[in-house]
């Protein structure tokens, strides 16, 4: 089991409110900010849903290549509202709501780039 995960953005304020905002339909808030001063590298900022943050974000030179991360939704309902906050918080679609029927019958994802082009994808897989 995956306890947490991270990645590195160009600009920490700007894709720490996008991510705010993109993954508010999965119950994710900023839960933990903790800067350079106190890591002793940069700054970073937690997401999840209370008690824990499961997704990092930290500032600097952007991985390269970009990351893939799939987040779970418990319903095609919240996949559809991750697709379109994340467009209205500035990312770029890359692969509107749908069944990915490739990956099994009940694969309901959709895909955004963020700023830096790292591709984020709500997935649900249950049926309607």
């Amino acid at each position: 089991m995956i306890d947490h995960v991270g990645l590195t953005v160009s600009n920490i304020e700007k894709s720490k409110e996008f991510y705010k905002l993109a993954l508010a339909p999965i119950g994710f808030q900023l839960l933990a900010e903790v800067p350079a001063s106190i890591s002793g590298s940069k700054d970073f900022a937690g997401f999840g849903e209370p008690p824990k943050p499961e997704f990092w974000i930290g500032g600097g030179t952007p991985n390269d290549p970009p990351i893939h991360i799939a987040f779970q939704a418990s319903s095609r309902a919240q996949v559809d509202s991750f697709h379109t906050a994340a467009l209205s918080a500035g990312g770029r679609d890359n692969g509107a709501p749908g069944i990915r029927a490739h990956y099994h019958p009940n694969y309901y994802g959709a895909f955004v780039l963020d700023f830096d082009g790292h591709n984020i994808e709500v997935v649900c897989h249950v049926s309607a």
